[in-house]
């Protein structure tokens, strides 16, 4: 039964829930909200707190879910998340995805956010709600600490992120919200992969963390999370010298903003440096030191017409006296060839994306949309005339249009399709074929590579 209770009369946390909410303008009309149910701790925590809320936020609740299809329980865990909606009364929407036990963090992520927002513009939800808390922040501050993050990355997690995106719950700890669940009796599933070790996250919560706690004293998690909110001020700093800049930035849309280049000429090349990271961000692209060093010197010293990768599926153009930083089209033909750098990465090619990582090998199988290479520097690039393919576990090369065409690849799609290459050597047309080239043995220490195609 829902409850509409005045705020006086709700319990310590749920007060608390709606008066942050309140205080920090999380929901500033009021609309329909999508909130992700895991059917976690978690999540089940701050359904179970918007149920009680909504109407003092004016708020319409969905339940979303998103099946991996990674683990054996995930069948029942989704019927679990549905009964929970229909113990709320609310209606739940699921997206299925088949992502495999190997799918890496990055995957999973990437996938389920992809789902999320296709929910969200299916029901025309203006929300999107997830449970993040305050050790999510804490860890992913030193998550991006360990990886050597700016200090826009050491914000961490924001409590408001684009097109609706909201985490009610970031000021409130894992213990407080284990608590209250407990308390209200509610069921929960518990996912042993968020103790894996396997995962860098789960590594740095179930054995990093307790250590540094044991180390430190019970302080390091506030020193986190205050580092955290100093780089966030940092990053609102940044945002504010923007605006008090207006000639720097030309113009703007969701996918692109214009930087005027002569003004960025005026500057040192730190301070230039630093406002091309404040502008990219303002669009969305993030980039590192190395990134933004090498836009600093195209901005500076390239000519018009030239081009740079930024990754991530962003590039930047010079016209003139004009410096773009726009997203690729997804339909866009990637005639460039993509570096899969050492170490672990993601990046995009067309409406592709890659993510490796190393790792010891597993068994490499003919198809499928994941792979283990040897270690060694690899390409991704579109077909050429005159490519062929020396199938895993056959006898001798084949057409790569052959090949493309007999898996049925639209005949538009096959130019754009990726080729994973070493030199000369095709490797992997992925979800299509492996090729016998550069095949680990199991165990060795290899490259994990898994691809992703928007759209499947």
């Amino acid at each position: 039964m829902l409850l509409d209770l005045p705020l006086g009369q709700m319990a310590d946390l749920d007060r608390r829930f709606v008066e942050h909410a309140r205080a920090t303008a999380l929901f500033p009309e009021p609309g329909r909200a999508l909130v992700a149910v895991s059917g976690g701790v978690d999540s089940v925590a701050l359904l179970d707190l918007l149920v009680t809320a909504q109407y003092a936020l004016q708020l319409e609740l969905l339940v979303a879910h998103v099946n991996h299809g990674i683990r054996s329980e995930s069948a029942a865990v989704q019927q679990h998340v549905m009964a929970l909606a229909g113990r709320f009364g609310l209606p739940c929407q699921v997206i299925r995805l088949a992502l495999g036990a190997d799918a890496s963090e990055t995957t999973a992520r990437r996938a389920r956010y992809e789902g999320l927002r296709a929910m969200q513009c299916e029901t025309g939800a203006r929300y999107l709600l997830t449970a993040h808390h305050a050790d999510d922040q804490a860890e992913t501050v030193l998550y991006r600490v360990l990886r050597g993050s700016g200090v826009a990355g050491l914000a961490g997690i924001a409590p408001i992120g684009p097109d609706g995106l909201v985490r009610p719950l970031l000021p409130f700890g894992r213990a407080e919200i284990e608590d209250w669940v407990r308390a209200r009796h509610l069921p929960y599933d518990d996912d042993p992969s968020n103790r894996n070790p396997r995962h860098d996250r789960s590594w740095l919560r179930s054995e990093l963390l307790p250590q540094l706690r044991a180390r430190f004293g019970g302080e390091v998690d506030a020193r986190l999370l205050a580092l955290g909110a100093d780089a966030a001020r940092n990053r609102h700093a940044w945002r504010e010298v923007l605006s008090a800049v207006p000639e720097l930035v030309l113009a703007r849309t969701p996918g692109s903003i214009e930087v005027a280049r002569p003004l960025l000429k005026r500057y040192h090349k730190v301070l230039s440096q630093a406002l091309l990271r404040a502008s990219a961000r303002e669009v969305g692209c993030r980039l590192g030191h190395g990134s933004a060093t090498r836009l600093c010197r195209f901005a500076l010293e390239g000519r018009s017409g030239g081009t740079l990768e930024l990754g991530d599926g962003w590039i930047a153009e010079l016209a003139f006296d004009r410096l773009l930083i726009r997203r690729r089209d997804r339909n866009e033909v990637a005639l460039q060839s993509l570096r899969l750098n050492e170490g672990e990465g993601r990046s995009e090619f067309g409406s592709w994306s890659f993510t490796w990582y190393s790792a010891p090998a597993g068994v490499v199988r003919r198809e499928g949309a994941a792979t283990w290479v040897e270690s060694g520097e690899l390409h991704v690039r579109g077909w050429q005339r005159g490519d062929r393919i020396v199938p895993l576990g056959g006898v001798g090369s084949r057409k790569v249009r052959r090949v493309l065409m007999e898996a049925r690849v639209p005949v538009a799609e096959r130019e754009r399709y990726p080729l994973v290459v070493r030199g000369e050597d095709i490797v992997w047309i992925p979800k299509v074929c492996r090729s016998a080239v550069a095949v680990p043995e199991p165990g060795t220490v290899a490259i994990r590579l898994e691809a992703e195609h928007r759209g499947d």
